[in-house]
């Protein structure tokens, strides 16, 4: 399967459209199916991370959404990661106060930042994250966007872990499904885009900056659907 990426209808709507609204609650169901939150716990529960004593740590979402999802990875988190200094930036202001205020309850500071990526990663910026994560988001940029964002993530980023979807078949033939779980055609569209725009393979190691500072690079398979990249600096405290 070739990668072609389409224009997804949600990214175009406006963010109290009521089909918007509807497909982002939509999103929080196909990450339950996907197993997104597991997948981003495990991943993060085995980085070194875990053993790091020195102050709060400093965690940026990229495509954060609403902020639900990375929410939810916290509840999982908070036991061992007390104290998070986090960024949760977007294009569109989706992040609700009662959002923030519970991530407060975890010990967690989370601020959201609305800002394009692109022109985040082009920005001459001198903020540094311990760990940066992305979770269904990287594949809505062609090979020089990606390419662009990956070489800001590397710049500014001690650690960085992305789930996305597998172009694959099964995806493939799962996308086509999830009016089955009551997505509205907003969403029923976008996930067989989605899946077109996954990756599989190397790809995203193939992506990643090449020389300077050595990282170690990880990208694998998990579940049903997803595709993983995790990417560290070798001697990242």
């Amino acid at each position: 399967m070739l990668r072609i990426i389409g224009t997804e209808a949600l990214d175009h709507l406006d963010a109290d459209d009521p089909a918007a609204m509807r497909s982002r609650r939509d999103l929080g169901r196909i990450h339950r199916v996907m197993g997104t939150r597991s997948i981003v716990l495990r991943a993060l529960r085995d980085s070194k991370l875990l053993r790091r004593d020195a102050g709060p740590l400093r965690m940026l979402e990229l495509g954060a959404g609403d902020g639900s999802l990375m929410l939810r990875v916290a509840r999982g988190l908070a036991p061992a990661w007390p104290q998070v200094d986090l960024t949760l930036l977007d294009r569109q202001s989706l992040v609700e106060r009662v959002t923030i205020e519970r991530y407060a309850e975890l010990g967690w500071t989370a601020v959201a930042e609305v800002t394009d990526v692109l022109d985040w990663a082009e920005a001459c910026a001198a903020s540094r994250w311990d760990v940066i994560v992305a979770n269904l988001f990287l594949h809505h940029f062609d090979a020089l966007q990606l390419r662009v964002l990956l070489a800001a993530v590397a710049a500014r980023g001690d650690r960085f872990f992305a789930c996305e979807p597998r172009r694959d078949w099964l995806a493939l033939a799962g996308s086509h499904l999830v009016g089955t779980i009551g997505a509205n055609a907003v969403t029923r569209e976008d996930a067989v885009l989605s899946v077109h725009a996954g990756f599989r393979g190397n790809e995203l190691t193939a992506a990643w900056p090449v020389g300077g500072v050595e990282w170690q690079l990880h990208e694998y398979s998990a579940g049903l659907f997803s595709h993983c990249f995790g990417a560290e600096r070798i001697g990242a405290t």
